[in-house]
């Protein structure tokens, strides 16, 4: 049996190479072992019960695979899933193993980013309706004013390789001033699904130049580092081998021909059934 014990990523597709790719970045000597529920996305439209189901299922398949620790690189995931499954399961299950998501790093830093105050939210229908964000951005910074928007089409876009299309023009600039219509003062974003990095530049093309835009990856990365050194007995049980495996529950030739596009440069996927 190996002794190699992966750090385990998790999504329900491709959005979160776009996290695992600036995790690697920044602690490249440990294992990794990525798993997209290809077969089963998007979660973004599921109820509570459901993404809650399916990811606790995919949380499960990581830790038989040796995971002692596993970031859910997924909002919706994070949003619907990840307080029950820290709560109510590892408790039962797997009292020596850790879950973590992407909305805590990310609402932990948001206040320094804000002068005014005002921080705008862009994000599934799922994660926006299940109000993460401003419940979790009021523990850290209480006196910030959040108001959220739901992209629904912003996914599709991507995945369908419409990013450069007049279409993904029309509907980011619709959602992008729905938000600010609801606040002039707004001048931080968070990008609230692991997607929207791709359409960075497009965001950017519709925004005042003076809003900044947190972009997760590098929040995660920086977080995951920190909880590493807060938690060396973690730490000491992820193994390092600078070993990557991606696992897709779809069709690996499919799962490789997109997930580059993320990842920023070839993969080659295994298939998983759950």
């Amino acid at each position: 049996m190996s002794t190699k014990k992966p750090i385990g990523v998790f999504d329900s597709g491709f959005g979160g190479l776009t996290i695992l790719k600036e995790i690697v970045k920044q602690l490249p000597e440990y294992d990794y072992l990525y798993l997209g529920d290809n077969a089963r996305a998007p979660y973004g439209t599921r109820s509570f019960e459901t993404v809650y189901e399916y990811t606790l299922e995919c949380v499960k398949q990581l830790f038989s695979m040796n995971c002692e620790l596993v970031i859910l690189a997924c909002n919706t995931a994070s949003a619907k899933a990840l307080r029950n499954i820290q709560q109510i399961d590892l408790p039962l299950i797997a009292p020596d193993k850790r879950v973590l998501g992407v909305i805590r790093p990310t609402t932990e830093v948001v206040g320094k980013h804000s002068k005014t105050g005002h921080v705008g939210v862009l994000g599934t229908t799922g994660t926006i309706t299940s109000n993460s964000y401003p419940i979790e951005i009021a523990k850290f910074y209480p006196n910030l004013i959040v108001h959220q928007e739901a992209c629904p089409m912003w996914v599709p876009i991507v995945e369908n390789n419409e990013i450069e299309s007049e279409a993904a023009d029309i509907f980011i600039e619709k959602n992008l001033n729905h938000l600010l219509s609801k606040d002039k003062n707004i001048d931080t974003i968070i990008l609230g699904c692991t997607h929207y990095p791709l359409l960075i530049n497009k965001i950017r093309k519709h925004l005042p130049a003076n809003i900044k835009l947190l972009s997760q990856g590098e929040i995660v990365a920086d977080g995951l580092v920190d909880y590493l050194k807060r938690h060396p007995e973690m730490e000491q049980k992820c193994s390092k081998g600078k070993t990557i495996e991606f696992y897709t529950t779809d069709s690996p030739e499919n799962f490789d021909k997109a997930a580059s596009m993320f990842y920023g440069k070839a993969i080659r996927s295994n298939h998983l059934e759950l």
